[in-house]
């Protein structure tokens, strides 16, 4: 019956309109029906505007005595092939290195969107990474993997002058860039996964000397078919896999938790508890454990106050964004270089 009351208002309402409204009405419908890109435009206008409000927060909480190399090319072919560093000043030695992947819904985002934190990082005494990749709909799945895996390639190689440290790379990311991170990781522990997807692997199975991730995406099959975060996971999905129904096998390779294996790197998973992806951290984080991968974990109890949405751990104002970043920093700290894990 509600339903059938919401029909008769929606057609009320298009009845009002008159012919030119109806048709722009219809037009509009047609444009999200046939491409992801309206929304996909008023996806990215948010989270820009979302980006740019953490961005400036964080500048207060950002130290002194840093040094950072902008734009340098890690893959000279592509003009997305692109990494900022920030590392402290003072010293040539290398460093255990951060690289960090950015989130935006894989349909949004920029490496500038994690300066502030990856400064902040840095100033803990690491090298902080940040790559830049192609966003949908512009290029599609696994595009951004297989420049990630390049980021990692040029890292892994020296020669660039940069004070990072190849047996001690970590790789890390927020939201899509935590799936990317995930997914990159597991491809690494498993090189059949990553012949499966497309790419060979810049390091061995044991390359890594852990992942830090928050708040991915990492399961397929726990995004719902009801609600408006339902609707914004469509739309995703559409731009990335380049279908409006993406295939059941290319969701099955994309869902991290069914591809883990015992030589997954250490990981450090968060996500807030009013998070609507939290439950995929939970689930990736039951996947490593049952592997025998160490994991450490930050969750927070349901009735937390005030709630922690999406991203909550940029957020240095509050204290679970400071809990988030101490525990963080043990947990890179307490990383032995790879092979000796």
């Amino acid at each position: 019956m509600a339903n059938a009351d919401g029909k008769r208002r929606w057609l009320r309402w298009l009845g009002g309109l008159g012919a030119l409204g109806l048709a722009l009405a219809l037009g509009l419908w047609a444009a999200f029906q046939l491409s992801p890109w309206p929304a996909v435009w008023l996806v990215r206008q948010a989270f820009d505007a979302g980006a740019r409000d953490a961005s400036a927060a964080l500048e207060k909480h950002v130290p002194g005595g840093l040094r950072e190399w902008q734009d340098l090319a890690y893959d000279p072919s592509d003009p997305d092939g692109r990494l900022d560093v920030y590392a402290p000043a003072g010293t040539d030695e290398p460093l255990a290195t951060v690289v960090w992947i950015h989130g935006g819904g894989f349909i949004s985002g920029n490496k500038r969107d994690v300066a502030n934190y990856a400064r902040v990082l840095a100033g803990q005494g690491f090298t902080v990474v940040s790559v830049q990749y192609t966003i949908a709909p512009e290029a599609r799945y696994p595009t951004p993997l297989v420049q990630a895996n390049r980021a990692i390639g040029f890292l892994a190689r020296g020669g660039h002058g940069l004070p990072v440290d190849p047996s001690r790379l970590v790789l890390a990311g927020d939201s899509a860039g935590a799936q990317l991170a995930a997914q990159l990781a597991a491809a690494y522990a498993n090189p059949a996964y990553a012949e499966a997807i497309g790419f060979t692997p810049a390091l061995p199975p044991d390359g890594l000397a852990g992942a830090l991730l928050y708040c991915g995406p990492y399961d397929a099959a726990l995004v719902g078919s009801e609600g408006a975060f339902a609707g914004f996971m469509r739309t995703v999905f559409w731009s990335y896999f380049g279908q409006r129904e993406p295939r059941e096998q290319v969701l099955a390779q994309f869902s991290v938790p069914r591809h883990v294996s015992p030589a997954f790197p250490p990981a450090f998973i968060s996500a807030g508890n009013a998070d609507p992806l939290a439950a995929h951290s939970i689930v990736l984080a039951d996947a490593l454990e049952a592997q025998g991968v160490p994991v450490t974990r930050l969750f927070f109890p349901d009735d937390y106050e005030p709630a922690l949405g999406h991203e909550s751990q940029f957020n240095l104002d509050g204290e679970a964004g400071q809990r988030a970043l101490r525990e963080s920093v043990a947990f890179l700290r307490g990383l032995p270089p790879r092979g000796q894990r």
